[in-house]
């Protein structure tokens, strides 16, 4: 069975203030959080999204990953920097109901469900492989995985640190869920 592992990077300041992109080193927390885990995801290739705290997460972990520029973070223009609050309600409003809206300058969520996905499915027939890549990302690719409509996006929730394995077979995805016995 062929699998991938997507692992949420670690918080950066700009991620714990709910900002709007930039490309953050990890902050203490986020270090000391990604080393805590570190042996506990394993895989022979490792990949990282072309940001700082993608890479960053993956060297915490114990691994040097190769770039993996279809997991970039998504480019969010001239609302880099900024929190939701900080939009007007209308923008506010689009950007949480459609994944169309492209913030000025930048791309839409749509864009970044296709470049995910994309990345993604050059790697079906990969084995042992950790991709680490922001939340909003792995979410992306989930979305694309899992042959959910665009604002299926908004219906996954994916932690910083959270490791999501997913294993190709039969011509499609299929997201793993670990047994737990008691």
């Amino acid at each position: 069975m062929n699998g991938i592992v997507l692992v949420a990077a670690a918080p950066t300041p700009a991620l714990r203030r709910a900002q709007f992109g930039g490309d953050q080193d990890l902050d203490h927390g986020g270090t000391n959080a990604a080393r805590a885990l570190r042996g506990t995801i394993t895989g022979r290739h490792w990949y990282a999204a072309p940001t700082r705290a993608a890479r960053q997460t993956a060297h915490a972990l114990g691994h040097t990953p190769q770039p993996a520029p279809g997991l970039a973070d998504p480019d969010y223009g001239t609302w880099t920097g900024h929190t939701l609050d900080d939009l007007t309600p209308e923008h506010a409003h689009a950007w949480l109901t459609d994944p169309g809206t492209t913030p000025p300058g930048g791309e839409p969520l749509t864009a970044v469900i296709h470049r995910a996905g994309t990345w993604l499915d050059t790697h079906t027939d990969t084995r042992d492989t950790v991709a680490v890549a922001h939340p909003t990302v792995v979410r992306a690719a989930l979305t694309h995985a899992l042959g959910l409509p665009p604002d299926g996006i908004w219906r996954l929730d994916v932690a910083p640190l959270s490791a999501t394995r997913l294993h190709h077979r039969s011509g499609r995805w299929h997201l793993h869920l670990p047994a737990h016995h008691p």
